[in-house]
Parts: C-alpha cells; structure tokens; sequence
C-alpha cells in the first residue's frame, strides 16, 4: 500500500491512530507522523505492519470510540503516546486510567463482549478467532486429552477461554488457547487459573502475533511455564520453547509429529492430523 492508499483505508474503517498503534505494535508517534505527512520514508517493518492492520477485511472495533477514547485524534496531535485509556468498569464512574495503571478489578468490571488480556496493567485487546484458530486448539486438545485418559494421568488439558492470574496478582491476567495443567499446588480462585501453567499454546492471528510472539513468551518465561509452543496458521509452522531447560526454540510443519516435553515426549501431537481437520478452512486466512 501507498501512504495514500493507507490514509483512505484508515478512513474507510474508521481508524484513530491509535486504533492502528495498538493492532499493528508500531509506536502512537510514528504512526501520528506518517499520516500527518512528518515520515516521507517509513521504513519497510512498519509499512508491512500498517498493512497487516488496514487490509483488514472487517474492522476490530465499533465506529464510536470516543466513549473509550475520546475525540483528540484528529489532525496531528501533540506526538507522545495516549496510554489508550479504558472506562474504568463501573458505568457510573467517569473515572479514567492510563495503561500500565489497571488492574483485576478494571479487567473483570469490563462488559462481557470486550476480550481483553492484561498484562503487567496494560490492556490488550483481543479480536474473535477465526474458525481455524478454534479448529487447531480443538484438535490439540483432544490429542492431549487422549493421551491423558489412555495413561490415567492427573494432568489436565484446558481450552480458552479460562483467565489465567500468570504472575499470581492483580496486574496480569491472560487466556491461553490451549493449556495443561499439572500441578496440584495451582490453586483455581473464583473460576481463574492462579499461576503459571506448565504448558501452554498460543495459536498466531493477526492481532494478536507481536504479543505472542514477544511479549507474552516473555512473561511465560519468567512466570514458570515449563513448555511454550507458538502456532501460525497462516506459514504452517510450529515454534516449540523449552522454557524449563532454557533450550532454543525447536521450529516444526504441520507434517510433524511433535512431541511434548513436559511429558518426557511420550506424548506427540500428529500435526497431520490438525491439518486434514483444517484444510477446509484455510482460505478464510
């Protein structure tokens, strides 16, 4: 896409700039000075970033964003980052925070339909999964289950969406697509996961890539996720992290057989498998 061609995208969905900031991961000023006419030459990450965003088919969010953010971004405005603040929960509270400031309280008083994670009191919204994405976890889950019941084994599989307290405080809660749960010392707390899971899978969708990829493989990491997989559905590729023995990332297709290490890789997930279950629905990718 041109800056052109960016700009009437951003028009057509109804897009603020920091509407683009957040989805795409590029800082609120550089995203203000491009469609202000400040940047003559982006440089290329961030136009594949901006067109990751705007060449959208369906728009994230509502037209009127002005109840969570109000309406300063028109025009070039002062360029630092807004915190992309969020109502705090009671709708008779005017009351606004800034990210970094949120906590469990602000996430669970949120209406039903607005998915959210928050991590370290950062909201991060989350778009619906596409059919694929709820395929793969399906598919998953039932292999894991599968071995579970054959062993009789204690752990259990778990599906999202279940809010998961990572760090065990009021600042980070995040919802896994696929999880297991092995130990007995994880206490469930009001219907929520109340530490680190030893296994966890993040299935790639567009909104939610940088995060995964990133910032959330760090917090696994530092929370004690034993074992930390990445799927992309789009490059059919599996990025497989020993957390708990610090090991590189091992990279897999879905014509692999991977194995689980937090079972000693007794247990393989048959991306073959997956993939007959998907084939079907890869086009809506």
């Amino acid at each position: 896409m041109t800056i052109q061609e960016m700009k009437q995208r951003k028009a057509e969905l109804g897009y603020t700039n920091k509407d683009i900031a957040r989805m795409s991961g590029v800082p609120f000023s550089t995203v203000a000075k491009l469609f202000c006419g400040a940047v003559s030459s982006p440089r290329r990450a961030t136009i594949l970033a901006l067109e990751s965003v705007l060449s959208s088919t369906s728009r994230e969010y509502p037209s009127d964003t002005s109840h969570r953010y109000g309406n300063n971004d028109t025009g070039c405005p002062a360029l630092q980052d807004p915190g992309t603040p969020y109502q705090n929960g009671s709708t008779a509270s005017s009351e606004y925070r800034k990210q970094g400031e949120y906590t469990l309280e602000d996430y669970l008083a949120l209406p039903d339909d607005q998915r959210v994670e928050l991590i370290d009191g950062v909201f991060y919204d989350m778009a619906a999964p596409y059919v694929v994405h709820q395929l793969i976890a399906t598919q998953i889950g039932y292999q894991l289950l599968g071995f579970v019941e054959k062993h009789k084994g204690s752990c259990k599989p778990v599906l999202s969406p279940v809010d998961v307290q990572l760090d065990r405080d009021d600042k980070t809660v995040v919802q896994p697509d696929v999880m297991i749960l092995c130990n007995p010392e994880l206490l469930i707390r009001s219907g929520r996961v109340f530490g680190a899971p030893d296994f966890v899978i993040e299935i790639l969708s567009r909104s939610t890539r940088k995060k995964d990829m990133f910032l959330k493989l760090m917090k696994y990491s530092e929370a004690g996720v034993r074992e930390y997989w990445i799927i992309d559905p789009d490059k059919l590729f599996i990025a497989v992290y020993d957390l708990e023995n610090n090991e590189f990332p091992v990279y897999y297709s879905f014509a692999d057989t991977v194995p689980v290490r937090i079972w000693e890789k007794k247990c393989s997930v048959d991306f073959r498998a997956v993939y007959e279950y998907i084939k079907d629905y890869l086009e809506e990718l």
